[in-house]
């Protein structure tokens, strides 16, 4: 079942859990250095009542400053849920899992 991202006179708003995994890893491959980790689990995302919260899971480039690339990811997902989505982003959980060359 997709979020309903709006709900009022004129109908509903929703939008595919595959479209709001594309709008988090676009805004996470925006910072320079980093990228969504492979594999099964690397994006947690719920999205109810108008608010959103992340989970992410994060490749970064080897030579990056690791807190800094984390919270520019954290600041770049949650600008853009908040435009695209309309909703207030509660959190975004970022874990390095990986560094690459």
């Amino acid at each position: 079942m997709s979020p309903v991202l709006v709900h009022d006179g004129r109908g509903t708003v929703s939008v595919t859990e595959a479209a709001l995994g594309q709008i988090v890893a676009q805004a996470v491959e925006s910072v320079e250095g980093a990228r969504l980790r492979k594999g099964r689990r690397r994006l947690v995302l719920e999205v109810e009542g108008g608010h959103a919260r992340a989970e992410i899971e994060l490749a970064v480039a080897y030579g990056h400053v690791l807190p800094d690339v984390a919270r520019r990811v954290q600041r770049q997902v949650a600008d853009a849920l908040g435009t695209m989505c309309g909703v207030v982003v509660d959190s975004v959980d970022v874990s390095v899992e990986e560094l690459v060359r």
